[in-house]
This record gives structure tokens, sequence and C-alpha cells, in this order.
């Protein structure tokens, strides 16, 4: 309980005041507490708050023709994410979100972006990577933002894009983990407890904003996905727990 609750206040904090972070810091801490298995599954649960609210506003804004065609991609990649997360055992797959998590923690803390002529093969290609991602471990994120936020478009657009296919990817996500039997109601106890930590963590974070630079709470960000990545894992089972 006392993870699962640090996980969920601490994902909503990230979530509040950086806008990214939510799944990269829930879902290996929750792991810990549920298991990789419910630990993604409840992740996609707890964020359907977020889509209903921000999804209408940017379908007006976003790309939806690039959209479209990540999506194709989410439903290619989705289903083989949910697929390694139904056949891996708990502390395998464990190891893989901490190790994953990393190393998309050092794509978007590097900088880096994608600075070349979108074509619509490397769209679909971009939405397989998250969706696998996003299957996995619900993280299909940081492939995307280092893909959109080197296009010409505006932030505007960018963050509206961005919003509309985590929408649409966590419908898919949604289709394929009821279709593996990971959607279950096994799950109800643990949202209850978590989904009110999540939003108390949105709202502080939120409210905390502005307090600094946005350059320190980034940093602040990043800190704590490392941490919760580390700390979960399995090598501390012994001394943690």
């Amino acid at each position: 309980m006392a993870w699962l609750l640090c996980a969920a206040f601490l994902g909503g904090l990230s979530r509040g005041f950086s806008g990214f972070g939510a799944a990269l810091i829930f879902v290996p801490l929750a792991s810990v507490a549920l298991g990789p298995q419910q630990a993604a599954p409840l992740m996609l649960l707890i964020d359907v708050i977020a889509w209903v609210t921000l999804t209408p506003g940017a379908w007006a804004i976003a790309d939806r023709r690039e959209v479209g065609w990540l999506g194709i991609g989410a439903l290619l990649g989705t289903p083989v994410g949910a697929a390694i997360l139904l056949a891996f055992d708990a502390v395998t797959l464990r190891w893989g979100v901490t190790l994953v998590v990393l190393a998309m923690l050092a794509l978007v803390a590097s900088g880096w972006r994608f600075r070349g002529r979108p074509a619509t093969p490397l769209t679909v290609g971009v939405g397989a990577v998250s969706g696998v991602l996003g299957g996995v471990a619900m993280i299909s994120g940081p492939p995307l933002i280092a893909y959109l936020l080197g296009r010409e478009a505006t932030a505007r657009q960018v963050r509206a894009s961005f919003t509309l296919y985590l929408a649409l990817a966590g419908l898919i996500a949604a289709v394929a983990y009821a279709a593996s039997g990971l959607l279950t109601m096994a799950l109800l106890g643990p949202w209850l407890l978590a989904a009110p930590a999540y939003l108390l963590g949105t709202w502080g974070g939120s409210r905390m904003f502005g307090l600094a630079s946005e350059r320190a709470f980034r940093i602040a960000c990043y800190a704590m996905i490392a941490a919760a990545a580390i700390i979960s894992m399995p090598v501390w089972d012994g001394v943690l727990r």
C-alpha cells in the first residue's frame, strides 16, 4: 500500500508541474507492489481522467492526419508490448522496465530531437515503437516527444498532437490489455487507492509550477524518474522490502 501510494503521488506530482513523467515514475514503483502485469494496466485506468479532460481541446488543434498515422503504428506495436507484458515473469519484466525507463529518460534529458523530413513510413514506425513501449509499461511518450519537438509546428500544435496521440494509444492499449486478460476487477481496489493520491499529486504539482524556473522543475522530474527506476530494481528487494 505504501509503495502504491508513493508511486501514484509522485507520478501525479511530475505530471502536474512538468506535463510528463507520470508513467515513468509510477510503473516502476507500482511494479514493486503489484508486479508489472498490474502496474501498467493500473496506470492506464488512472490516466483516463486526463484523456477525458484534455482530448476535446486537443482535437481542434492537433495535426489529426499525423496522429492518425502514429495511431496506425500504435495499433501494430501495442499488441506486441502487451504480449511481452503477459509472457515474461515479474522479476524479468521489472528489470526490463527499469532499463527502458532509464533509456527513455536519457533520450528526453539529452535534448535530442528528430530534425529530418517527416515521412509516412517513419511516422508509422515512431508510432509502432511508442506502441510497444506503451503496451509493456505505458511509457509511449519519450520517442514521440523526440519526434514531434523536432518539427516546424507550433508548440501549441505539438502539445495537442501529443495529447491526442496519448488518448488514442491509451484506447488501443485498453483493447490490447482487455484481450490479453490484463484488465480485471482485481484492479478496482488498487485504483480506488491510487487514483486520489495521483490526483492530489497532480494538483500539488500544478500549484507548485511557477515557484521555480522550468529548468529546475525539469531537473527535479528527471531526478525523480531516475530515483524511481533505481529504487524499484529487484536487486534491492532484500534491503528495502
